[in-house]
């Protein structure tokens, strides 16, 4: 686990609402040299792994995704929140602590068996992941992994993606 990387992750509490402690990760992208140290370990990881296209969860997880993609020489799938997308979607859906939501991928972003590298910020509960997995799969999609920034993993998301190879950079 990269220390520096770590130790540039600012704890903000009580955001967005009291009793969370978000981990603010706006200080290491300011940083050019620990964010390319970030993107180089996840290339790193899968740069032999013949990634067709990168998909990644908005907000946060493009930032990373997309950086990742270039990199890789692979195309960039963007997962988005219901209704953001402009062209014929796809959806699935996740629960949340108190009711549902849903994130979409446009119907033709993956061809059948094309390998897809999944990307976000932050691996928390997992059921965003979980959906985005979905789609993928729908899609015919080969999801050859799953890349996180940082597994919060007292919460345990990781267990919604058993069946996936999972990467994190940072765990708290």
């Amino acid at each position: 686990m990269p220390d520096n990387l770590k130790k540039a992750i600012r704890d903000i509490p009580d955001f967005p609402k009291d009793g969370i402690i978000f981990k603010d990760i706006t200080p290491l992208l300011a940083d050019g040299e620990l964010f390319r140290q970030a993107i180089d370990i996840m290339y790193r990881k899968f740069k032999n792994e013949e990634i067709d296209k990168v998909a990644a969860i908005e907000s946060r997880g493009f930032i990373f995704g997309s950086a990742l993609a270039n990199r890789l020489g692979a195309g960039f799938i963007p997962i988005r929140k219901k209704g953001k997308l402009p062209h014929t979607t796809i959806n699935a859906d996740y629960a949340l602590e108190y009711g549902t939501s849903s994130v979409e991928i446009h119907s033709d972003a993956v061809s059948k068996g094309e390998r897809i590298l999944l990307v976000d910020d932050l691996l928390a509960t997992g059921g965003t992941m979980k959906a985005s997995a979905e789609l993928i799969e729908k899609l015919e999609g080969e999801i050859v992994g799953i890349c996180f920034l940082i597994n919060l993993t007292f919460l345990k998301g990781i267990e919604k993606l058993t069946k996936y190879k999972i990467y994190s950079l940072i765990e708290f």
